[in-house]
């Protein structure tokens, strides 16, 4: 704690810069770059963690399912590619890796056919060339609201637990000050299981178990022990939803966000897992796509989740307002 208290200025001082960054795009003083197309952003508040990723997909899909096409427009964390642009999809097809694009813009793929998924550093030179080679296109910004050179139509924030009473970093977790939430068109809080679903000015979300699946996708009956292994911002939501079903969890192997796991690390999970009696090793789908191939006689299983807003309706009309009179 005290560690933390020294690390305070730091985090005004970090805050700070954000906000006169942010200001400084407000004013006009920072260029934008406007785009022939809706610009539908979702971003957060802090390093990972808050649901952003889900949202994305569960936006891209009440727009498909509204017969609009969408471009989903990533940076691409954590993936090698430094170029100006890269496909990721185009929307019948995965066209890069994990290793290459990241590992979100990759899932993000797998899980919209008929979304075109691209990454780069600048999002607007992106949506240019997504632009170009697919038409017109509700264009949607990941991992959006702190890229401020992109001008958008609508922007949406994904709140996670404790993010507005958290500080920047180094102390605490957060990009900016959390007053910033205030300048979102939308604000979405996503709850943890056994959190109590308040909140005032924000839209509720919870994350819902979807099946457990194998390797390639095909359906799985739930274990009954299980390990877990992960490579998340926030695991214990995670481990949360896996408890939810029911599920004995005998292990934990943690890992930091996105890291790669090498073969010896899942050799060692499959091991801590057969050791304690667990029927399968459990990871989630974004996870899996950074396991290497390992042959086991314990089964490795993904858990796939999907976001549920309790009361969707208006902010599906506010999506769906937006694109159709931007465009």
């Amino acid at each position: 704690m005290r560690a933390r208290r020294l690390l305070l200025p730091l985090s005004l001082a970090y805050g700070a810069a954000a906000a006169l960054r942010r200001g400084a795009y407000r004013r006009g003083m920072c260029g934008q770059a406007r785009l022939p197309a809706p610009v539908i952003s979702v971003g957060n508040l802090s390093m990972g963690g808050s649901g952003k990723t889900p949202l994305v997909a569960w936006i891209a899909e009440r727009l498909l399912e509204a017969s609009l096409p969408v471009a989903i427009l990533s940076r691409g964390y954590a993936g090698s590619f430094r170029g100006e642009f890269l496909m990721v999809s185009d929307g019948e097809r995965v066209l890069a890796d994990a290793e290459l694009a990241g590992d979100e813009p990759v899932m993000l793929a797998q899980a919209l056919p008929g979304a075109v998924v691209a990454v780069g550093a600048r999002r607007d030179a992106v949506g240019r060339a997504v632009l170009a080679r697919f038409g017109r296109r509700v264009l949607v910004l990941d991992d959006g609201f702190q890229h401020l050179r992109l001008a958008r139509d609508l922007d949406v924030l994904c709140l996670g637990s404790g993010d507005q009473a958290d500080w920047p970093l180094p102390a605490g977790r957060l990009r900016e000050f959390a007053g910033a939430a205030a300048l979102a068109d939308v604000r979405v809080r996503v709850v943890e299981p056994g959190e109590p679903a308040t909140g005032a000015d924000v839209l509720l979300a919870r994350r819902r178990p979807a099946g457990f699946f194998d390797r390639h996708g095909a359906p799985s009956e739930p274990p009954r022990r299980a390990a877990l292994l992960s490579a998340l911002a926030r695991p214990d939501g995670f481990e949360a939803d896996v408890r939810s079903l029911g599920i004995e969890v005998v292990a934990h192997a943690r890992h930091r966000d996105h890291h790669r796991f090498t073969s010896d690390e899942l050799r060692a999970a499959f091991g801590d897992a057969r050791a304690r009696g667990a029927d399968a090793l459990v990871t989630t789908a974004k996870d899996l796509l950074r396991v290497p191939p390992h042959e086991s006689a314990l089964p490795l299983l993904m858990l796939k989740s999907r976001l549920e807003l309790t009361e969707p309706a208006p902010f599906v009309e506010r999506l769906l307002a937006v694109a159709r009179r931007a465009a």
